[in-house]
Order: structure tokens, then sequence, then C-alpha cells
């Protein structure tokens, strides 16, 4: 084994206790026996195998898995059947749940959430304030794009290659096509000509960033 459950020291998220980590060995990452990390619920949280770990206040509960080199660090956090593995890591306060997948050399930080069906490999980042849902699939960094704040409402606009339909936006609540973005905009900012046209500025981007029609 190389870690084991301080039951002494405890966090409770939405009513589930979560255990802090001590190291039993000497771990990748200037990791040695005796140190504290960071919190999971159970051992099937972070394989007892490799250098996996989970650093600082970082948690990881559910069925979420850390394994192989991966790691979380920060006030990052993993749930429902999230899965991490490979070289792949996470941090500040980065989110992940539903059936996400990291792996590979793929990065997360900042405020960025990956949820749903998404998956992100290869030499792929993703930071600030970006979101990944539905059956996003995305490689590296060309395959997503991060814009805003916008000016109306402070929120960033994410887009991104999904395996569904092609290329996903997400701005707030709203989750669709380019074109159906497009249309979304166009409704909900036609008394507001300044965030319309800044609007229609960044679903032009995102249609040239992909060579897609809006």
């Amino acid at each position: 084994m190389k870690y084991e459950l301080v039951k002494t020291d405890t966090k409770e998220i939405e009513g589930t206790t979560l255990y802090r980590i001590r190291a039993l060995t000497a771990i990748r990452y200037s990791v040695s026996p005796g140190d504290l990390g960071g919190y999971i619920q159970s051992e099937k949280n972070l394989s007892q195998e490799n250098n996996a770990w989970v650093f600082n206040n970082a948690c990881v509960s559910d069925n979420a898995c850390v394994s192989d080199n991966a790691c979380v660090y920060d006030n990052a956090c993993m749930s429902d059947n999230a899965r991490m593995s490979g070289n792949a890591w996470m941090s500040d306060n980065a989110r992940m749940f539903g059936n996400a997948r990291m792996f590979g050399n793929a990065r997360m930080s900042g405020d960025a959430w990956m949820s749903g069906d998404a998956w992100m490999f290869g030499n792929a980042w993703m930071s600030g304030d970006a979101w990944m849902s539905g059956d996003a699939c995305v490689s590296n960094r060309t395959q997503w794009i991060l814009i805003g704040p916008a000016k109306s409402s402070g929120r960033f606009t994410t887009a991104f290659k999904d395996a569904k339909i092609g290329v996903r936006v997400v701005c707030g609540c709203f989750t669709g096509t380019v074109k159906e973005f497009s249309e979304a905009i166009e409704n909900r900012h036609k008394d507001n000509k300044e965030s319309l046209e800044q609007y229609r500025l960044f679903c032009q981007l995102i249609a040239f960033n992909f060579g897609v029609k809006k």
C-alpha cells in the first residue's frame, strides 16, 4: 500500500465524509512517507499503485477514480463516475463529474468544469472559466475555444468539438450547436444592440475557428 486514510482528519461534502490521505511510501512528485495529501471517500477513489496522488485540499468522491500517474491539486474536485489516468492533472478550482474522462497529458485548471460524457486526452489543456460537457471529445488545444467575458453578463462562452453535434457552444444555461447559439443570441439580445453585436462577434469567431456555418 502506498497510502492510508486518516480517520481523524475528515471533510464533509454534501453529506458525504471524505478522509485525508497519508503517504506510506515515497511517491513521485516529492511525496515522502508521512506526507499528508488531499481528501478521498474511500480507497476506490485513488489507486494504490503507480504515482497517482491527491494533493492539498483536493477532493475525490463517489465512484470517481485517479490512477496511473494522474494528480489532483489545490481545491480541485472529482465526483460521480469521473476518471483520470495517464499523466493527466487538474488544479485550482477545476471540477470534473458525470462520466467525464481525462487521460494522456491532458490538463485542466482555473475554474474549468468538465461533465457529461466529455473526454479530454492527448496534450489538450483547458483553463479559465471553460465548461466542457455533453459528448465533447478534445485531444488538443485547437479543439476548443474560450471567449469572454461578455460585457452584458460577465459570462464566458466555450465552444468545443462534440461527437454528436459537431461543435457544441456553452454559454450560461445555453448549450447547443453554433446555429442554435446564433438564433438564441438574436432572440435574447434583440433589445440590446451592444450585447447583440458582441455576441455576434463571438459567434463569428467560433464559426471561423471550427470552420462551420452559423
